[in-house]
């Protein structure tokens, strides 16, 4: 079984999340942030992950603390739940369109983490989160999972449909990317090790 538990205490947030990679799309997010809830609920779904989130985070201040410390816990528990990274596809590309919105995600479990981030978001806000918190979550979560994730908008008006695409786009291409694969033994990397 392909799970892992992470908890993560700082003086700024406390979170705790239990990842399933082969799950059915069940989720348990509370973040207090309805919209960021909103979007770990979507990328659960279309990621075929069962998650569970809880982060008690320093809201009073902003959601930046809470939302880069979930991308950090994470990021971490896909690298404890994929252990060795064997058998694995390791390449997801995927495009989502949500309505007016076309996102295109395309990431390698590498150990070599990088975020382009080239996403035009036209408001400030969407509810009480913070827009420009898209970016720290993906680079926080990058990081952590040990991904090079390039994130590119190819169309969008609406910035509720452009955070969505994004999610959408970020959970099935994780999905592809962490199928097992028959026919590769070991890993998938002529270095013998990801």
């Amino acid at each position: 079984m392909r799970n892992a538990d992470i908890q993560r205490k700082t003086a700024e947030t406390a979170i705790t999340a239990s990842l399933a990679i082969d799950g059915t799309g069940n989720s348990e997010i509370a973040t207090g942030i309805g919209f960021f809830d909103h979007m770990l609920i979507l990328f659960t779904k279309h990621g075929f992950f069962d998650l569970k989130l809880a982060a008690d985070g320093d809201l009073e201040v902003d959601g930046h603390h809470t939302v880069e410390d979930a991308g950090i816990v994470l990021g971490q528990a896909f690298t404890k739940a994929l252990g060795d990274k064997s058998g694995i596809k390791r390449y997801g590309t995927v495009f989502v369109p949500m309505d007016e919105a076309l996102v295109m995600v395309s990431l390698d479990i590498s150990g070599r983490p990088y975020l382009a981030f080239d996403v035009e978001i036209p408001t400030e806000r969407i509810g009480t989160f913070d827009s420009e918190l898209t970016e720290e979550f993906l680079r926080a979560f990058a990081v952590h999972a040990g991904l090079t994730l390039h994130v590119r908008l190819l169309a969008g008006k609406n910035a509720h449909h452009i955070v969505e695409g994004v999610f959408k786009a970020l959970g099935r291409a994780l999905d592809e990317a962490t199928r097992k694969d028959e026919r590769i033994v070991g890993v998938m990397s002529t270095k013998g090790m990801l």
